[in-house]
């Protein structure tokens, strides 16, 4: 038997594992749709649909990862793949999470408030919301055009970074604070600025040319097998006993990295930019203590 007999053998099942990475591809699209009406759902009354429209989000994201990694893996790479999964992020990761950020921290202010007040952050709301939306959009387009883009502020050598914050970790934000409330939605004007406030900053953040850490560096698949699944089934196993407190610290912490990346980035080129002079007084604890000194 020759090598060609085995040939035709060999394209059915290459063509199978092509319609893989796009079944995790549809489930993100399912989440964000199920996410969407979830939070259309939602109200001070029924205050669980707010919750399962933001465990949707963050249900969406390990599928987000995984359609890649498992192209990657099975060498099924393709264009139709790429499209596909920049078409799921808009939806699941842009307008899931902005009608969440909305209905959740807005359209649910109590009718008791100030009719004018309550009737300003509505619209206040509303714009902040959109521009979470084409702020993600925006971040998408960007990362399908640049080849190797590279952040302002660069960090370690041997650490691969995403420029600017990505759009299912802003999601994550969005999606971390409701859950942390258990979808219950916001009571007061003072907690619907601070919310427009976050999400105005998570918008500016993805837009931004500031670094994130992205973990494409780590390899899960040559070392330790067994310890790695262990490590994996006790971490989630952290996260379904204490969801609330752990993803709103992982989404907020994993947001501000890039905050402070980039304030030690500039106060450490301040710094370049103007050293102290050799013989300055820092530098000589004992001088300037004496009229005279050095």
């Amino acid at each position: 038997m020759t090598k060609d007999d085995h040939r035709p053998n060999r394209r059915p099942a290459r063509r199978g594992m092509f319609i893989l990475p796009s079944l995790f591809t549809a489930g993100s699209i399912g989440a964000g749709f199920y996410a969407i009406m979830q939070s259309l759902q939602g109200s001070a009354l029924e205050p669980h649909h707010f919750d399962y429209a933001a465990l949707a989000i963050g249900l969406a994201v390990p599928f987000d990862g995984l359609d890649g990694r498992i192209a990657r893996l099975t060498n099924t790479t393709s264009e139709f793949g790429k499209e596909l999964d920049s078409l799921a992020d808009v939806i699941t990761f842009g307008v899931a999470p902005s009608i969440l950020a909305y209905s959740w921290g807005f359209r649910a202010l109590p009718p008791t408030m100030d009719p004018l007040l309550r009737s300003k952050l509505m619209h206040a709301g509303a714009v902040v919301s959109f521009l979470f939306l084409i702020c993600g959009a925006c971040r998408l387009a960007r990362f399908n055009t640049s080849a190797d883009a590279q952040p302002k502020n660069p960090g370690r050598p041997d650490r691969k970074y995403f420029v600017g914050m990505p759009i299912p970790a802003a999601a994550g934000v969005i999606a971390a604070s409701v859950h942390s409330f258990l979808g219950t939605p916001v009571f007061s004007a003072t907690v619907a600025i601070i919310w427009a406030f976050l999400i105005a900053l998570v918008g500016f953040l993805m837009v931004s040319t500031w670094r994130f850490w992205s973990g494409k560096e780590i390899n899960l698949t040559d070392r330790h097998p067994f310890q790695l699944l262990a490590l994996i089934g006790v971490f989630v196993a952290v996260v379904v006993l204490f969801s609330r407190e752990l993803l709103f610290l992982i989404a907020l912490g994993y947001m501000f990295s890039g905050v402070l990346a980039r304030a030690a980035y500039s106060w450490s080129l301040r710094h370049r930019k103007h050293p102290r002079p050799a013989g300055s007084p820092s530098n000589h604890p004992g001088a300037g203590d004496f009229p005279g000194a050095a």
